[in-house]
């Protein structure tokens, strides 16, 4: 069922009673339902976060992390402290909301987050610069120049429209070293071995910015919620309510 949270602000999958010992944070432009196996049973609420999910609206402005983990914090301040479970983009949330937050977190338990590259970002080729260069000029249309953008963007980045792709730009060049150096609450991160959106030695690299982290990896499982990693989040989910 669905129940509304932060004055309306924010729709949420709702299991078991109120208050809710349990926050799920979706992955990107996925939603709150994702979590319905590993939150069966329990009391838990489920946000789709706006923008971040196709269940609910965008925010007017290009929110980044800080943001979105404000308006959670919100949602949760009548009822925590909770468990936060996250996945992918709910993690990124998450992290800034312990960080900030500890007094409404108990515990996090994070899959998938995207958290440090271990390598550089490629830089734009000379060619794509030129082809900005020649935009803004106005030799190029604005038209072309999006042509060429959705030759070189991810799935992810061509999806996206509008403040939702802005939205997206900024997400992907956060750094989160800050935050996860700054976690003092208990973390259990639990990770696909193939994981290709968020790789797992990236993220066991996380883990050791993180004094109060325990990491492992589900082998063979991928990035989605789904199969054996189901069952490995909800173990550590159902741990840390223990």
């Amino acid at each position: 069922m669905l129940t509304s949270l932060a004055d309306g602000r924010l729709l949420a999958e709702k299991t078991g009673a109120t208050p809710p010992t349990v926050v799920a944070l979706h992955g990107w432009q996925r939603t709150g339902a994702d979590f319905a196996p590993i939150v069966a049973g329990l009391d838990s609420v489920a946000p789709n976060l706006p923008g971040a999910s196709p269940a609910a609206e965008p925010p007017t402005d290009a929110w980044g992390s800080p943001e979105y983990a404000e308006l959670v914090a919100d949602a949760i301040r009548p009822f925590g402290p909770v468990v936060i479970v996250a996945h992918s983009f709910g993690g990124r949330v998450a992290v800034h909301l312990a960080a900030k937050h500890p007094e409404l977190v108990r515990e996090l338990v994070l899959t998938g987050v995207p958290l440090l590259r271990l390598q550089a970002a490629p830089k734009a080729s000379v060619g794509f610069r030129l082809f900005k260069w020649l935009a803004k000029v106005g030799v190029v249309s604005q038209k072309r120049l999006e042509a060429e953008r959705r030759k070189r963007g991810s799935a992810d980045y061509n999806a996206a429209q509008g403040v939702v792709r802005d939205i997206f730009v900024r997400l992907v060049n956060e750094d989160y070293r800050a935050q996860l150096a700054a976690i003092t609450v208990p973390v259990r991160m639990v990770w696909g071995e193939n994981d290709t959106s968020a790789p797992a030695d990236a993220g066991e690299a996380a883990s050791k910015l993180i004094s109060t982290a325990t990491f492992r990896v589900v082998p063979g499982a991928g990035h989605l919620l789904e199969g054996d990693l189901i069952a490995a989040v909800r173990a550590e989910l159902l741990e840390a309510l223990a």
